[in-house]
């Protein structure tokens, strides 16, 4: 079948039903009454009055009881009659101009024979209708009602489309996507570089529902779920994948979103469903993506009621979880970046046995997922896996595929016939520094002082021992910064305090080089403010490495702070914080200007090379300021490089 086939016929609306109900309305109407404007109501007496002087035309009797009468084209010209001669658009009133009621339709109708005869009446009909257009016509408005109701409530419970969530009646169903024999997963461990520790807890998981005979025959139970913490794009949703795709069991998939709804009693409703579901098909697993959007703390909204929706479901899937009648063949997956505000019930063992933390990928596992995305790219040979792991620290999964798609678009831009490294070194660039505006313009001055700034850091950096080890200077415009510096950092497990303030040190190079050259500082420094603004801060106020505030720290990690009107620490130290962060920044400061002043021979010279070729790297720093003064860590980065 042509994957271009273009669907026939049109798709069905419900508001077909409701346009061919009011369609009907019109034509019964229109069939009832063939004129717009209504028939005068008139008396018999008043009837034979009429027809006596010959006014009348034609006669209609309705089943023997209603009597309509047509005027002639005379009558219909004089004076008394001149209120009915026209519809309401001004058009000649075809009639019927009169109606009444019929008391004794035997009498009348042989009056209305003899009329006939006489000459008075031009024609007669008697006609017998059923009652059925008036029955629909009193209950049309209340089936325009319920008709347009069930449309609205079809696509407030999820469209109007097939499922169990799509129709009104069905709207506490569970929407879990259900992967078994005929629907599989193909991902598999394989698939999935690097989280080893990750991988092995949920593997043995995987292995409980295999073959469980192999645990409980020493007595061990299988555990109720599993929670995957971590940064985004660390891999979580896909070891979930990988999951289903080793298990061979059922398994069932939603987001924490899915049991949201505005209807009271549908989340709830939904968790049953979903549970029910998986036990009629034990052993099963359920995996519940972003689960802190159902499992959010009870309580801690103070904009909530009592009975908020989104506490009964998590009640509910608490109770699902561990209660009365759990059945045990049934393990829960969940995924979630917030795991500090999930629900401490949530989190104990019985419900989620196993909290597994999936980090950001070290520089071995950043190499395996590089081998994993560069698989399906056509790249040159020879391409240096870890040196792309090394240009990559601090980047997740997700970031890695975007680096490598980044690749092969810059390598497709340039009508290359294979990514090669430097395509990889530009979509890092890209990824980390945003776009680059070649047509963006800025005054000689300016490219100085940017020139200026950028020398800065690379200068101080240079000449301190724990700052992050320089890899090129740009002073191209990129996204919203003029220029840009590119370092290598150290991947340290405890940071201690000279790292930190070394790297604030270098941070204030930029703003220090402005006013050792030109005695003045721009607006050009705000990121570097902010930067060492929030590291001084984490140093006072969170690792407690101030000697006047002492080892304390006003950091939560329950995130409970975040609902408090108060801050944890009075005025007086209040004011203590605000001056050591302002004695730390400022001491970095004077410090970085101190390196520029000593150095300022060369930091002019580094500024003049990178106004010429607007990009420096190592190599260029090496040439001006001679070998990096500590030795290892040059040698160690000379193997990187």
């Amino acid at each position: 079948m042509s994957e271009n086939k273009k669907p026939s016929g049109l798709k069905f609306s419900p508001w077909w039903i409701t346009g061919g109900i009011i369609l009907m309305f019109i034509v019964l109407n229109m069939f009832n009454n063939s004129s717009i404007e209504n028939p005068t109501k008139i008396t018999s007496s008043k009837f034979d009055e009429l027809i006596n002087s010959g006014k009348i035309e034609k006669v209609i009797v309705y089943n023997k009881q209603t009597v309509e009468a047509y005027l002639t084209e005379a009558a219909l010209k004089e004076k008394e009659n001149k209120k009915i001669a026209k519809d309401v658009f001004g058009n000649p009133n075809k009639g019927p101009h009169f109606v009444f009621d019929l008391l004794d339709a035997q009498n009348f109708e042989k009056s209305v024979v003899q009329y006939k005869k006489q000459g008075k009446l031009k024609s007669y009909d008697f006609k017998i209708e059923g009652e059925w257009t008036s029955i629909l016509m009193n209950f049309l408005p209340f089936i325009l009602i319920i008709g347009v109701w069930i449309f609205i409530m079809r696509r407030m419970s999820g469209g109007s489309g097939g499922g169990a969530g799509g129709q009104i009646f069905n709207i506490g169903k569970s929407r879990a996507k259900l992967f078994d024999e005929n629907s599989q997963v193909k991902t598999t461990f394989k698939d999935v570089a690097g989280l080893e520790g990750a991988k092995e807890e949920v593997q043995e998981i995987v292995e409980f529902l295999k073959n469980p005979e192999k645990y409980t025959v020493l007595g061990g139970k299988i555990p109720k779920g599993a929670l995957l913490v971590g940064p985004p794009g660390t891999g979580k949703t896909l070891l979930a994948k990988a999951v289903a795709g080793e298990a061979k069991v059922p398994f069932f998939s939603l987001s924490g979103s899915d049991f949201v709804e505005m209807f009271v009693g549908v989340g709830a409703s939904r968790v049953r469903d979903l549970f029910k579901q998986a036990k009629e098909k034990s052993p099963a697993i359920i995996f519940i993506d972003e689960i802190d959007a159902v499992g959010r703390a009870r309580g801690k909204n103070n904009m909530s009621g009592g009975n908020d929706e989104r506490e009964n479901t998590l009640n509910q899937l608490l109770t699902e979880m561990d209660g009365f009648g759990t059945n045990t063949h049934v393990i829960v997956l969940a995924a979630t970046n917030r795991a500090d505000v999930l629900d401490k019930a949530l989190m104990r063992a019985g419900r989620f046995d196993r909290q597994i933390y999936v980090d950001l990928p070290d520089i071995r596992e950043r190499k395996e997922i590089f081998e994993v995305h560069l698989a399906p790219l056509k790249k040159v040979e020879g391409l240096d896996t870890d040196f792309l792991a090394k240009q990559t620290p601090g980047f997740s999964g997700a970031d890695i595929a975007n680096v490598c798609n980044e690749a092969a678009l810059i390598a497709a831009r340039n009508n290359k016939s294979a990514v090669d490294k430097q395509d990889f070194l530009d979509a890092v660039d890209r990824i980390v520094g945003g776009l680059e505006k070649k047509n963006k313009i800025v005054t000689p001055a300016e490219k100085r002082a940017i020139a200026v700034h950028e020398a800065g850091h690379a200068t101080v950096s240079w000449m301190l021992e724990h700052a992050a080890p320089l890899i090129k200077v740009t002073i191209v415009p990129r996204g919203q910064s003029l220029g840009a510096a590119w370092y290598l950092p150290e991947e340290r497990l405890i940071v201690r305090p000279d790292q930190m303030l070394d790297e604030m040190c270098a941070t204030m190079g930029g703003r220090a080089a402005e006013k050792v050259v030109f005695d003045t500082i721009s607006t050009g420094a705000l990121s570097d403010l902010e930067k060492v603004t929030k590291q001084a801060r984490a140093m006072v106020t969170i690792y407690g490495l101030n000697e006047k505030l002492g080892n304390i720290t006003y950091y939560d990690s329950s995130g409970q702070s975040e609902y408090n009107f108060s801050k944890p620490y009075s005025e007086d130290t209040a004011i203590t914080i605000d001056k050591e962060i302002s004695i730390l920044i400022e001491g970095q400061y004077q410090r970085a200007i101190q390196i520029l002043k000593d150095n300022q021979d060369k930091l002019m010279q580094l500024a003049d090379i990178l106004i010429e070729k607007e990009v420096i790297f190592k190599d260029d720093l090496e040439t001006i300021f001679g070998k990096r003064p500590f030795g290892e860590t040059i040698e160690e980065q000379k193997e990187i490089l």
